[in-house]
């Protein structure tokens, strides 16, 4: 999954990748690399953009944590209701 940008524009043998990523999971972690790499390869040969889009590398993932609302637990976790 992180090498296919590279041999989508046939350089994976050009180009050396060293990635630390920290947080998230496994395939979110894969999918940021992949991202940075599709970027980077952008920057560096401008002509490799519309392979690229097409395959929709650039794309970034719009999500983000919701963030947490006072008197609440969490983002939407409400306080645990006690009868007595």
């Amino acid at each position: 999954m992180i090498t296919f940008p590279l041999k989508l524009t046939g350089l994976a043998d050009k180009f050396t990748v060293v990635a630390v990523v920290k947080g998230g999971g496994i395939n979110s972690q894969a999918e940021a690399v992949r991202h940075g790499i599709s970027k980077a390869l952008v920057i560096s040969n401008d002509t490799l953009r519309q392979i690229i889009k097409k395959s929709g590398l650039i794309t970034r993932d719009p999500r983000s944590k919701e963030r947490k609302k006072f008197g609440l637990h969490g983002a939407r976790r409400g306080p645990q209701f006690s009868k007595r």
